[in-house]
């Protein structure tokens, strides 16, 4: 593990932004049930945790991306981070929302992108990344050019893994799922009895529970 993704790790479970509750589990929007539940919203209320975020991302940003006219966010969890990094970098921001807007001009992309310009898209969490690649499909539709993500978390399943690669789409990550294990087993949030149901779930988290 870097440094970095256990250092972030620690901050996430410091504020609570991350539970792991291997007992007493959540349901996911999907009907999932977790052990785990990340919230990085809750990032944003933490002044200090919320610039470390920023400058991270943004590093990220330019040292795996060099060339990018313009930073996109992830409705809703990465619009406020998204726009954080733009800001930073100096560079227009844009948000893809998950549906057309149902009145109005009907947007799908909430600011302005013109045809050509290459994009860094900046993510909260990846899941199963279904509502990330809808996002990057809207950018490409759009005629603009999708050169990677950067995400602050991401769980690292192999269903995800494989849309990323079938979608021709690079991601970074500032933390992980082995990475939030290994800082909670050292600092005592959880005992190594916690870890053979969390694996499992990790390994199938479609069935884990039912």
């Amino acid at each position: 593990m870097s440094n970095l993704e256990n250092l972030l790790a620690e901050k996430l479970l410091n504020i609570k932004a991350i539970k792991l509750q291997p007992e007493e589990p959540f349901t996911w929007a999907s009907g999932w049930k977790s052990p785990f539940y990340c919230d990085n919203r809750k990032t944003l209320s933490y002044p200090a945790l919320r610039s470390f975020i920023k400058i991270e991302l943004s590093r990220i940003v330019l040292e795996k991306f060099g060339e990018f006219d313009a930073i996109a966010g992830v409705a809703t969890g990465a619009i406020a981070q998204g726009a954080l990094v733009a800001e930073e970098l100096g560079v227009p921001f844009v948000y893809v929302r998950s549906k057309p807007k149902d009145h109005g001009l009907e947007n799908l992309i909430e600011g302005e992108l013109r045809p050509g310009m290459k994009v860094v898209v900046i993510e909260d969490l990846i899941s199963t990344g279904g509502s990330s690649l809808k996002a990057v499909e809207a950018i490409r539709q759009s005629g603009s050019e999708v050169v990677g993500m950067v995400a602050c978390y991401t769980y690292g399943f192999d269903v995800a893994e494989k849309a990323f690669e079938d979608a021709g789409v690079t991601l970074y990550t500032l933390t992980n799922y082995e990475a939030v294990l290994e800082t909670a087993l050292k600092t005592g949030y959880i005992t190594e009895k916690d870890i053979p149901t969390l694996n499992a779930w990790r390994k199938d988290p479609a069935h884990w529970g039912i």
